[in-house]
């Protein structure tokens, strides 16, 4: 991927988050705490998972992949938001810039088909419990897996496609800590009015139409959920909950970027920082403190590190 000739900027300016000193010591220890918080969390979920036989079933396995996607995307951003803080030049490279345009949207794409198929998986073992081990084959949950990763892929190339070759010629400041589409097509030295109309449809509608329809689905499956005994509906309601919660500060944030054209600015940066430090961070401890199950695999986890330490 080259840029157009014509393109006289090579990196870019990142303003931030604040100026202030007291500002920036707080977002700086606040964030290094829920990055390292993500990592923790989502990786000790991804090992349980593996570790643990009795969560070897296709909700276990959809849970651990959005683990790992939790993984990738608050590494995207917030290692070198942290390392800016105190900087007073933040620059970043177009080809740096582009690749965290790549990798978010790549990463975004991806868990939004895989929040979609967790949905799907809970609507077959509620309404088609005998034939959920059927449905929800490994062949089955491989399958969505790639699907996954493949739509994930050809969202962000064709988010590129409007980008890539833009002529940038200055100004090259981004009120921002990190690169995304809607601000830098702003810098471009042309008119973009039909582009910004491209990548809403292609973010912001398209991930707006994927909310609607997955609380729809889990409004669909609670009231199923509410007709069956309180015994198994207690558990699947925790389970819903969880998924619901998980679906609304994911689409959230997105909605936000891409459906309102003139965002505000403090508002766009707080949600910035909840997308790529909390949310990560919020998915494995909403999963695990409601789930009885992820609780007890992940003491065993840690009984067995134990004893195994103490036998070295």
């Amino acid at each position: 991927m080259i840029r157009a000739n014509y393109s006289a900027v090579s990196e870019f300016v990142l303003l931030g988050l604040s100026n202030s000193w007291e500002i920036q010591v707080f977002i700086f220890f606040f964030t290094c705490l829920f990055y390292v918080s993500s990592l923790t969390g989502n990786f000790i979920i991804v090992v349980t998972v593996t570790s643990d036989p009795y969560l070897h079933s296709p909700m276990y396995f959809l849970l651990a992949n959005l683990s790992v996607i939790d993984l990738i995307f608050c590494s995207i951003a917030a290692p070198k938001m942290i390392c800016d803080l105190f900087r007073k030049q933040k620059v970043i490279s177009f080809g740096g810039c582009i690749s965290q345009i790549f990798f978010s949207h790549a990463v975004g794409g991806t868990e939004m088909v895989l929040l979609i198929a967790m949905a799907f998986d809970r609507y077959v073992a509620i309404c088609k419990p005998l034939r959920y081990l059927t449905i929800m084959s490994p062949r089955m949950c491989l399958l969505i897996l790639v699907a996954a990763w493949i739509i994930g892929l050809i969202h962000s190339s064709a988010q590129l496609a409007f980008v890539i070759n833009l002529p940038f010629c200055g100004p090259n400041i981004l009120d921002s800590f990190y690169c995304d589409i809607p601000r830098l097509v702003k810098l471009a030295c042309t008119d973009t009015y039909k582009l910004e109309l491209m990548i809403t449809a292609n973010s912001g509608f398209i991930s707006l139409i994927a909310f609607f329809l997955l609380i729809i689905s889990y409004v669909f499956l609670l009231t199923t959920v509410q007709k069956q005994s309180s015994g198994c509906s207690s558990k699947a309601l925790s389970t819903l909950l969880a998924h619901i919660t998980v679906v609304v500060l994911f689409f959230g944030p997105l909605i936000f970027f891409y459906v309102c054209p003139s965002p505000s600015t403090h508002v766009d940066k707080f949600l910035a920082i909840f997308d790529a430090v909390l949310t990560p961070f919020l998915n494995p401890i909403i999963y695990t403190l409601r789930n009885r199950d992820m609780k007890i695999a992940i003491r065993k986890v840690f009984c067995q590190c134990l004893a195994f330490r103490k036998s070295m």
